[in-house]
């Protein structure tokens, strides 16, 4: 899920930067974490923090823009995800549709449909779903394990993300629930 890793990128150093007596990069490091912080990479990786900016070589001048093109290696702390990666998390939020959980940096939806073999009631005003036969149930701060069924990650806006999840193959669920599973030795 996360990974640290050495990256190369380019960032515009915008024309007002450019000074007599300062150096560029005093402006490097703010201007780099402005540029690829809280953004999808090419991979779909999203970019938690950047640190260690070095520039490489000289920048380059684009004719009308004024400002110069720098090269940078850098080192990123990612969040990763795959298709039918199974994740932690904990639910942030209970709606009539399902639960939203929080994963790593981003919310997933977890579908009322996909929480457990058994019928589920949703009670929004108490902020919990229950399974009517198993008594099973989710509440806002529940950790639990579920698996990426669909990911549609929105590189421009990183919160229009679309990713779905699945608590209805064994081993996942919520932890309490598990704990249960391998006592009675389900």
């Amino acid at each position: 899920m996360y990974k640290l890793v050495t990256k190369e990128d380019t960032i515009r150093i915008p024309a007002e930067y450019i000074r007599k007596g300062q150096s560029l990069n005093q402006h490097i490091d703010r201007l780099a974490a402005e540029a690829f912080e809280g953004r999808f990479d090419d991979d779909n990786n999203f970019v938690l923090i950047t640190s260690n900016h070095e520039p490489l070589g000289r920048g380059r001048l684009i004719h009308g823009d004024g400002a110069i093109y720098q090269s940078v290696r850098f080192d990123a702390v990612l969040f990763a995800m795959e298709d039918y990666e199974v994740v932690e998390g904990a639910v942030s939020e209970i709606h009539d549709f399902g639960a939203f959980v929080r994963i790593g940096p981003m919310e997933a939806l977890l579908h009322k449909s996909q929480i457990l073999e058994d019928q589920v009631d949703v009670n929004v005003g108490m902020e919990i779903i229950e399974g009517r036969q198993t008594g099973r149930n989710l509440q806002s701060g529940t950790p639990l394990r579920a698996r990426i069924v669909s990911l549609s990650v929105n590189p421009s806006d990183p919160r229009q993300s679309k990713i779905g999840l699945t608590c209805k193959q064994a081993g996942l669920g919520a932890h309490a629930w598990l704990a249960e599973d391998r006592e009675s030795g389900d």
